[in-house]
């Protein structure tokens, strides 16, 4: 497996070794010794998978407090993967990540606490799946807003799909002025990497 650090710290793109043969393929997605090796936690503890046809578009989302750690895959499909970092008092604060996953490279994006998350759906269809480092806690979640100019994501689909919720998220200074982001070099719970 060959694991390359993006523009972000902590923020990783994650290429597994794929066998393939005239029958198909076969490659590991998790591996709790190689991936801790790597410098990813081992601490995950829960699984999560989702549907979203083209041009929808799932985020920009984190929890605070309980964040979570999350390494992506999709199962079919294509996206275009993001990692916003929304740490307070981070050198990267605002800045952001981004990597294309599909079934055909296989790759994952491991994106750590700290840092909002979401997806464009580029293919018909994705079926998208991802390991948390703690369990999802409605009353902990937050929306950065896709579309804020303050972060200038370029998202390759236009006039995407997006839920009332994430239409509602907030820009991240209002999300600052909320008191609502992460401070950076808070202390990380056990069995996870400091970014």
């Amino acid at each position: 497996m060959k694991v390359s650090p993006t523009s972000l710290p902590g923020v990783l793109l994650i290429e597994p070794r794929v066998f393939a043969d005239p029958r198909g393929f076969f490659l590991e997605t998790w591996h709790q010794a190689r991936y801790r090796d790597a410098g990813l936690p081992d601490a995950f503890v829960q699984d999560n998978v989702s549907r979203s046809v083209r041009g929808s578009l799932r985020g920009l989302h984190f929890q605070e407090p309980q964040a979570q750690g999350k390494l992506v895959s999709v199962l079919e499909g294509r996206i275009y993967d993001v990692a916003v970092d929304v740490r307070v008092g981070s050198p990267g604060f605002g800045s952001w990540a981004a990597a294309t996953l599909s079934e055909e490279n296989h790759h994952q994006l491991y994106i750590p606490e700290g840092f909002a998350h979401g997806f464009c759906v580029v293919s018909e269809s994705a079926l998208v799946s991802y390991k948390c480092t703690r369990p999802y806690a409605p009353e902990a979640e937050h929306t950065l807003r896709w579309d804020d100019t303050a972060i200038g994501i370029p998202w390759p689909v236009d006039a995407p799909r997006v839920s009332a919720k994430d239409a509602a998220g907030r820009t991240l200074n209002e999300l600052a002025a909320a008191a609502a982001l992460p401070r950076y070099g808070a202390a990380a719970p056990a069995g996870a990497i400091k970014p």
